[in-house]
């Protein structure tokens, strides 16, 4: 880590508005990454695009106000990413994600290349790969990246499997919620069935030594360096589950690169991705206070 020893992060992806039936929130999961890991203490940089209009300078007002550096978010001619999301009646989100978007057209510069090369992680997703241009962008950024954590986030149709694969053989670490797992395993080739199997699988087919899968309310698995850590999540009521799975990652990562110790870094990920599930879009405040009596409360 960095001498400072204030964890540095970048994020690399989407910034957009999630458009619910009765309101509208700044969302995207490498922005939802980028405030959670700036609550918990990291040193964050977002490197992504917004249009010049309302919506990208309200975006960009949020993350100035949260202290995110900014200098890497681009305005471009296209507009402001939009998604259209629907909610089921257990609060589970389907997504209509409009293209192009702004954040499509990310551009590959030098001097973000070198900040991404002096942060201790580097968080980017298979969504903000759809597009060519801020894929290049993304290949090109992560030859210059320490440590690199994949976030599998399958939006049909912006995804392919080969895709997947290239990008999985970049990770150091990679994150997927247990409907990815199966179906990305089984795509490449996998006759497994179980989770550790699947796992174990694409650990050795990707050359991956930490893989995270999450289980909704039922928890999460973290595979380490051969070793296996389970958490069954927290109960709560489930108002939305969307940023849930992104601060899930956020605590995950802030906690293993600081404390080094895997059963506490999936605790921390499972409480606050659970809070987030109890709270209205992706990014509701959560105190250091209000999460510590989370996980121990008083009997």
């Amino acid at each position: 880590m960095n001498m400072n020893n204030r964890l540095k992060v970048a994020c690399f992806g989407e910034v957009l508005w999630d458009h619910f039936p009765t309101y509208s929130k700044i969302g995207g999961a490498p922005l939802n990454v980028a405030l959670r890991l700036k609550s918990l203490g990291a040193e964050v940089t977002l490197i992504s695009a917004i249009g010049n209009d309302q919506y990208g300078n309200q975006i960009q007002e949020l993350l100035e106000n949260s202290n995110i550096d900014t200098t890497e978010l681009i305005k471009v001619s296209f507009k402001t990413g939009a998604v259209n999301v629907s909610l089921n009646e257990k609060g589970d989100a389907s997504y209509d994600i409009v293209h192009p978007s702004a954040w499509d057209k990310i551009d590959y510069n030098d001097k973000t290349a070198e900040k991404i090369a002096n942060c201790d992680v580097f968080v980017f997703g298979s969504l903000s790969t759809r597009d060519e241009h801020s894929r290049n962008s993304l290949k090109n950024y992560l030859m210059k990246a320490q440590y690199k954590v994949f976030d599998v986030n399958l939006r049909a149709p912006h995804y392919t499997y080969e895709g997947i694969r290239d990008l999985m053989n970049y990770a150091d670490m990679i994150k997927l919620n247990d409907d990815e797992l199966f179906e990305v395993s089984w795509q490449l080739g996998s006759k497994f069935n179980s989770f550790k199997q699947n796992i174990e699988y694409l650990a050795k087919l990707t050359n991956t030594n930490t893989i995270c899968v999450t289980k909704g309310a039922f928890g999460a698995v973290l595979y380490q360096n051969g070793n296996f850590y389970n958490h069954n999540g927290f109960r709560v009521k489930v108002v939305d589950t969307v940023g849930s799975g992104d601060s899930f990652l956020a605590g995950m990562i802030y906690t293993l690169f600081t404390s080094h110790d895997p059963k506490k870094a999936i605790e921390i990920g499972c409480a606050i991705g659970a809070l987030v599930a109890n709270s209205e879009g992706g990014n509701p405040k959560i105190e250091s206070k209000q999460l510590e009596a989370f996980i121990n409360p008083i009997l």
